[in-house]
């Protein structure tokens, strides 16, 4: 249930951010904030999603966080939203599926990248570039390290995985020899 629900809020958030030519990457990172906090202080948590409190005080705590943590209008409005429905706890999952709207909308595609080794700032701009043109769309790369590789990389875009790494590559050269 909680995809439906996330993609729901999710897919609403968008079209504000998209349609009120909002900072998606800000809007993305103050709800990261909100969700940082309600996991950091489960007392929030419970008080959001508490029907026992009435609506406006609930509001008015989201009001003082939100002025506090330099929360922007829209978002605070999203939050009373989930706030009034007692939907916080599907927060984690409104950011995510909101992330993946907005690349899609915005003509983006999220790689994961794995690389035996840190890679350079020449290297990566040179990777982002080559995946942008296998996939025809801007690359947004997340990037992390993994020595098991050997050498080279592994990009993952959606359900397709590019594998330049070593290790691949003697998976392949095993497989051949064996057949």
């Amino acid at each position: 249930m909680s995809a439906s629900v996330g993609s729901t809020y999710a897919r609403a958030f968008a079209d504000v951010v998209v349609n009120a030519r909002l900072d998606a990457a800000q809007a993305v990172a103050e709800l990261k904030a909100v969700s940082t906090m309600i996991h950091e202080s489960s007392e929030l948590g419970r008080v959001w999603e508490n029907p026992g409190i009435p609506a406006p005080q609930k509001r008015a705590l989201l009001d003082a966080i939100a002025g506090q943590a330099s929360i922007s209008r829209p978002v605070r409005n999203l939050m009373a939203v989930l706030i009034d429905h007692r939907r916080t706890q599907y927060l984690d999952s409104v950011v995510k599926q909101l992330e993946k709207d907005l690349n899609d909308r915005m003509g983006f595609a999220e790689a994961d990248v794995s690389s035996a080794r840190e890679l350079g700032a020449s290297e990566k701009q040179a990777l982002e570039a080559q995946v942008a043109k296998m996939t025809g769309r801007k690359v947004k790369a997340n990037y992390a390290q993994d020595a098991s590789l050997l050498g080279g990389a592994v990009v993952r875009v959606g359900s397709t995985i590019y594998d330049g790494s070593v290790k691949g590559r003697l998976a392949k050269i095993r497989e051949a020899m064996s057949s």
